[in-house]
Parts: structure tokens; C-alpha cells; sequence
């Protein structure tokens, strides 16, 4: 089973518009089966600054799939992934306020 993952295994990564399955490199399926050693599946929000980091780069690539083979061994699951702000930032507060909310503060 290690080795089938090592060999071809893909991350899937489950994002709001369905499960999107990635193809990393040989280094990065090292580094993925070291992430997943104990768990299935991991929160993004629990992964390191590096491991997120890690992770947008494989989302970002155009190897990014909406499907998988049956056949396909998936070293582990990435849950609730957040989309990345516009111009690859991170929204600040007030703009990730619902504009309802931004409007009760005052500026």
C-alpha cells in the first residue's frame, strides 16, 4: 500500500464545488505520506505555514482535476481548503465580513 502511494498516489483536496484530485511530484508524495502518516484526513487549518503553503502550489498547478480513475491509491484528504483571495492575498477582516456586517461598524 506504501508503495502504491509512492508511486502514483494523489492528494485529494475537498473544496466547496466538489473533491479535486492533485498529481504531486515523486519529493512531494515523500513529503505527503510523512503529513498523512497518522491520519486520513487533516483539516487545512491544523497543516504548518509550510504545509499550507505546499498545498496552495499543488492547487494552483493545472494537473488540478475534478475527477479521479477508480484505480487511483490517494495518500490523504485535505478538508475545507479556503479559497485563495483575489491576486493570491488574504482578505482582511473587514473585507471578509458579510456586507451587512461591515455596514454596523461605521468607517
Amino acid at each position: 500500500m506504501w508503495m502504491d502511494k509512492l508511486e502514483d498516489g494523489v492528494l485529494r483536496i475537498l473544496t466547496p464545488l466538489g473533491p479535486r484530485f492533485v498529481q504531486p511530484s515523486m519529493l512531494q508524495r515523500i513529503y505527503l505520506l510523512w503529513m498523512f502518516r497518522h491520519f486520513h484526513t487533516l483539516p487545512h487549518q491544523v497543516l504548518s505555514g509550510r504545509q499550507q503553503r505546499m498545498i496552495d502550489r499543488l492547487c494552483s498547478n493545472r494537473e488540478f482535476a475534478t475527477w479521479s480513475r477508480h484505480d487511483t491509491v490517494i495518500i490523504g484528504t485535505i478538508e475545507s481548503r479556503p479559497p485563495v483571495g483575489v491576486g493570491g492575498r488574504k482578505k482582511t477582516e473587514r473585507e471578509a465580513m458579510s456586507p451587512f456586517a461591515a455596514d454596523g461598524q461605521g468607517s
